[in-house]
């Protein structure tokens, strides 16, 4: 059984032959495991670690993202990030240090922005790139499609944002749009350039704190979901399935997130609250797919080798008629050790022991 093949069955319920697995980690850990196993690069990497699925996408030929003096480079939205070291020298991550939507105040401030256009990207290497991935599920997009909240927080502000939620600000309501307008768009000419060969669209929102949603049930209905339910509704239409990355305690929100037409829940935080996965099995398995589960938290970077196996197979027999995609709950972080990561995927039987 191929890694299509695979996930498909998973997603279908249809017992495949093991379970489909992901792998995500931040670029060091990238870099000690193709140095700890001899392969040269990350396409390497997943392979040997047994990823059945790939990542495909539009070619940017946009205007010239600048770099500027300080070290820092620019966005899609004119945001500017940099490089913010962390752990005395263990690791960098790219923080926003210029928020160009902070301290605007009126939609009239935005008429002549030069927000990113679709036809930034050139769509004509897609099929191609389906073509050279044909055994695996192939999927387009990302967490950060369309991530309203924490795409806009990086051009305006955390706090901004969760302010602009509450008081549904029309500055806030006219981000929303131009990025969902964007995002849809390139996924649509995505999907429309790989001919129905694409097998998932990618999405994100990160709606839940590590004790509960983030916003309320009532703002996500207004100000977001008529959003999503076109989304995923267009992903659809080209025969896709949906996946949406939510980090945090996002129970609350699964009933509706359903309803508007999700069908794969990524990355399923299990040490957040309400999240455990027998409960979410029980009370939503017949409805979703999972994607994630094994904590970057507390098992992978904490526990040990055995308890690394021990988790896996109770995934492994709790899903061995499908509904899993099995990988990390987030980014796999430095400091984790090795052994545990290559023992989720060995024990899982999608890399050579």
């Amino acid at each position: 059984m191929n890694g299509r093949e695979r996930v498909l069955r998973a997603i279908e319920r249809r017992g495949p032959d093991r379970l489909p697995v992901f792998y995500q980690a931040t670029p060091e850990v990238d870099a000690a495991l193709c140095a700890h196993l001899g392969v040269p690069d990350r396409e390497a990497l997943l392979t040997r670690l047994g990823q059945d699925m790939r990542h495909v996408g539009p070619r940017y030929v946009g205007p010239e993202r600048r770099t500027f003096p300080d070290g820092s480079r620019e966005g899609l939205w004119g945001e500017r990030y940099r490089e913010v070291v962390y752990g005395d020298g263990l690791g960098t991550y790219p923080e926003a240090s210029y928020l160009p939507f902070a301290e605007i105040d009126s939609v009239e401030a935005l008429r002549d922005y030069p927000f990113p256009s679709a036809d930034w990207y050139d769509y004509g290497g897609i099929a191609a790139q389906c073509e050279a991935q044909g055994e695996y599920a192939i999927y387009c997009g990302g967490a950060g499609q369309p991530d309203f909240m924490n795409g806009i927080a990086r051009c305006r502000g955390v706090e901004r944002v969760l302010y602009d939620v509450g008081t549904e600000d029309a500055v806030f309501r006219r981000l929303v749009e131009e990025r969902f307008r964007f995002f849809y768009e390139v996924t649509e000419r995505t999907l429309q350039a790989a001919g129905g060969r694409i097998d998932v669209v990618h999405t994100g929102e990160d709606l839940g704190t590590q004790r509960g949603p983030i916003i309320s049930l009532r703002s996500f209905d207004r100000l977001f979901a008529p959003y999503y339910r076109e989304y995923w509704a267009m992903a659809h239409r080209y025969g896709a399935r949906t996946m949406l990355h939510s980090c945090g305690s996002v129970r609350a929100f699964l009933p509706r997130l359903i309803e508007l037409g999700l069908d794969i829940l990524d990355v399923v935080q299990v040490a957040a609250e309400g999240m455990a996965l027998d409960g979410l099995q029980r009370d939503f398995g017949r409805d979703l797919t999972f994607s994630g589960t094994m904590c970057v938290q507390t098992v992978l970077p904490h526990g040990t080798v055995a308890d690394v196996e021990r988790e896996t197979r109770l995934r492994m027999e709790g899903f061995a008629a499908g509904g899993l995609i099995l990988g990390p709950t987030h980014a796999v972080q430095v400091l984790t050790p090795l052994e545990n990561i290559l023992a989720m995927y060995r024990v899982a039987g999608s890399m050579p022991t």
